[in-house]
């Protein structure tokens, strides 16, 4: 049995008791998974960071049970444990841990992600480029970013195309979630903090286990949190950026026989928050809190989804059938529209976005060396949305609305061959077909219809070799695609297509017989046509200007992704990951022929050159099965550029570093810490807009000239945190 520990797993840790993901024997492991509880193995290493770890870290990257130095993908797996000791409550949030994925927001409703440069996305009309799943369910909008994370087992995030795997849309990769399951055993957790100087509280807890032992067992979560945030209304005064989420899911596994698994499952999240609350500033190094709206500018989202998912084995195959239903609600009552103290621009309105999916998949091995994953996919996404934009001095309101329809046909499929123990190779073919239709009206009066349609073949081929049980090596080819989409009526390009990449990876990955240490890295080269990465303003057809998303031309993206990890003792980690990036636009002249505008800087909105992290973790055993762990950590990015419209003179933002650390105390099942989020209170953008945006729509009044706009990062937190679970 190969014993192993990754690094992938191992920069997750700086307030955690045990800086890796706890590693099991295998065979505990696959049980555990089978009935959603942790092994025997796994409540020990978690109970005493003293001890080496002992086995192998299984994941499901791949679409079946396999360990991390055996799946020849750039993965990073971070348990659900580190998640709750970190006090990590979204998937943004943890972006920080994991190399090559880079993560900022601007509001309660959107966030920009991409995974190496690629498949950037800045606004949520623009499809997703890194593919989002819960629990191997697709997720339609980047949104879900900002959302609170509860009851997760861990989260696993693949960088690369990852289209003869998953869902759809996995251009830059895929971030998948997965949540704790229902199993034998009797399982509860409670888990509380509170930090200052902003009043951020969390309360959450979940309690699992059998109605019928082996047939029928339930799980029910829930969980709230609130901050007041760091930002200050000087206007009508306030806070200006408050953050509150209620949530809740339940599941259900029913087994009626060693060979059918049925699990459903239901969620509900409400979030109350504010969409894109900028500060005016003079300029990259003015990192005001001031916000000059004249109204609260809140949003509010709910978010439902319910899904199925039938597991049978058919002998040396196993078929899984998935159904998911998703909906995502807004709804703005007095929205901000020109980010000034001038009352000129209001707004109000409304969206929903339904999702509707369906998978199968059937996993089959023909033979010791020959094995193959096969499946369809569809998903019928409809968003119906309402609003009314008010000009306040002149009391003129324009209603407008819109409906886009989307259907989307996939088949895919991998074939695996092992020649022998050493080699495998895995050859992988997906097939997309989307048709996406758009209509609505401007001020009562009906706009033509917009129609997309495309056809696209995404393949991948990978060599890997297993030198030793320590060490292995693979290289890999693959193409990722994202749908296109629309712009307004006005605009003068209704629609742009989608993009896409062609993926060229190298990577080795290392692991020590005794696990004190292991290593793994990656060399990438993306050659990425058709970016929709940016939006800009363009002259409208019915005069002035009008916002368009479009395909700016073409970027070049290579690098090194690299992670460690170390024991120089049994009671002390530390671990790291590290991204040197050089992603660069290599033809920019589709932008200019739209927009009839140059761009100052050939870099990409918000993606920094060099970003990583590194933790230290250490534990001091105390008598009858107590211990405190003193953790502490950086994590860090370079220079960015800002989102700009400037011709000549493009904006970069500081790059900047964050400290971390805790102090925690265990006893048993119970734990208790105090903790400093931004030990050293650094100041730093979490997104900018720089004044040009601003001119070109015309909005600069006397009094309140355009500006800049920015909304820094959060301050200094420091806090406690207490746990329990029996």
């Amino acid at each position: 049995m190969r014993l192993v520990l990754l690094a992938s797993t191992a920069v997750i840790a700086p307030f955690s008791l045990v800086a890796a993901s706890p590693a099991l024997a295998q065979t505990d492991q696959r049980a555990a998974a089978a009935t959603g509880q942790d092994s025997p193995q796994q409540t020990q290493a978690q109970a005493a960071a003293s001890t080496y770890d002992s086995g192998e870290i299984v994941v499901t990257a791949r679409k079946r049970e396999e360990t991390l130095l055996d799946v020849p993908i750039a993965a990073t797996a971070i348990t659900g444990t580190v998640l709750e000791n970190r006090g990590i409550t979204s998937v943004r949030e943890a972006a920080a841990l994991t190399p090559g994925l880079n993560i900022n927001s601007d509001g309660a409703g959107r966030a920009f992600v991409a995974i190496r440069g690629v498949g950037v996305t800045l606004v949520q009309t623009v499809q997703p480029g890194v593919g989002l799943f819960i629990d191997g369910v697709y997720q339609p909008n980047t949104s879900y970013l900002n959302n609170p994370l509860l009851d997760v087992e861990r989260i696993e995030v693949l960088r690369g195309p990852q289209g003869t795997l998953y869902g759809k849309n996995t251009l830059g990769g895929a971030i998948n979630v997965i949540t704790r399951q229902p199993g034998n055993e009797l399982e509860a957790r409670v888990i509380g903090s509170y930090a200052g100087p902003d009043d951020s509280w969390l309360l959450s807890g979940s309690i699992g286990g059998p109605i019928v032992k082996d047939v029928l067992a339930v799980r029910v979560a829930a969980s709230h949190r609130q901050q007041d945030g760091f930002l200050r209304n000087t206007v009508i005064g306030g806070d200006a950026n408050p953050f509150n989420t209620d949530s809740v899911n339940a599941t259900i596994r029913f087994t009626p026989g060693e060979t059918t698994r049925l699990t459903i499952k239901g969620a509900y999240d409400w979030v109350d928050g504010v969409n894109t609350p900028y500060a005016r500033v003079t300029g990259p190094t003015d990192y005001s809190r001031n916000v000059q709206f004249n109204t609260p500018n809140r949003v509010t989202f709910r978010y439902k989804d319910a899904n199925a998912r039938l597991e049978q084995d058919l002998g040396d195959s196993t078929l899984t059938l998935i159904g998911a239903y998703n909906e995502r609600t807004s709804r703005v009552a007095d929205g901000e529209g020109d980010f000034g103290p001038v009352d000129f621009v209001r707004s109000r309105g409304g969206d929903v976005l339904r999702t509707r999916t369906a998978e199968a998949r059937l996993d089959s091995k023909w033979s010791d060396t020959v094995s193959s994953l096969v499946g369809l996919f569809y998903s019928r996404e409809t968003f119906d949305a309402a609003s009314t934009t008010t000009i306040v001095p002149i009391a003129r309101s324009v209603p407008q609305t819109s409906a886009t329809k989307a259907d989307t046909y996939a088949a895919f499929g991998t074939l695996f061959w092992k020649p022998n123990g050493d080699y495998e190779v895995a050859l992988g073919l997906r097939y997309d077909h989307e048709d996406r239709t758009a209509d609505g009206t401007v001020g009562g009066a009906a706009v033509p219809q917009a129609a997309i349609k495309s056809d696209q073949w995404e393949p991948r081929i990978t060599v890997t070799r297993h030198w030793d049980p320590e060490f292995m090596t693979y290289a890999s080819i693959s193409r990722g695609y994202r749908g296109g989409g629309f712009n307004a009526p006005t605009a003068p390009t209704r629609t742009y297509k989608g993009d896409s990449a062609w993926v060229y990876e190298a990577g080795a990955k290392y692991a020590s017989a005794d696990r004190r240490s292991s290593l793994s890295a990656a060399l990438f080269y993306s050659d990425y046509r058709d970016y929709i990465g940016l939006n800009s303003i363009a002259p409208s057809s019915a005069g002035g200007l009008v916002t368009v998303d479009l395909n700016a031309g073409d970027v070049a993206s290579y690098g090194i992704e690299v992670e460690g990890f170390f024991k120089p003792v049994p009671a002390w980690t530390i671990s790291g990951g590290l991204t040197v990036m050089h992603a660069r636009l290599t033809d920019s002249s589709p932008y200019t022929a739209i927009t009839r505008r140059r761009l100052s800087s050939d870099r990409l909105t918000f993606q920094p050159d060099v970003f990583g992290n590194i933790s230290s973790d250490y534990t001091i055993p105390l008598a009858s099965e107590r211990s405190i762990t003193l953790s502490a950590g950086l994590t860090g990015k370079s220079k960015r550029l800002a989102a700009t419209l400037n011709e000549t003179t493009p904006t970069l933002l500081d790059g900047y570093i964050l400290g971390n650390a805790s102090a925690t105390y265990r006893v048993g099942a119970v734990e208790v810490g105090a903790f400093v989020n931004n030990l050293f209170n650094t100041r730093y953008f979490e997104s900018y807009i720089e004044k040009t945006t601003l001119l070109l729509a015309g909005i600069n009044f006397p009094g309140a000239p355009a500006s800049d706009l920015g909304i820094i990062g959060d301050l200094r937190r420091y806090g406690v945190r207490a746990s329990i679970r029996f």
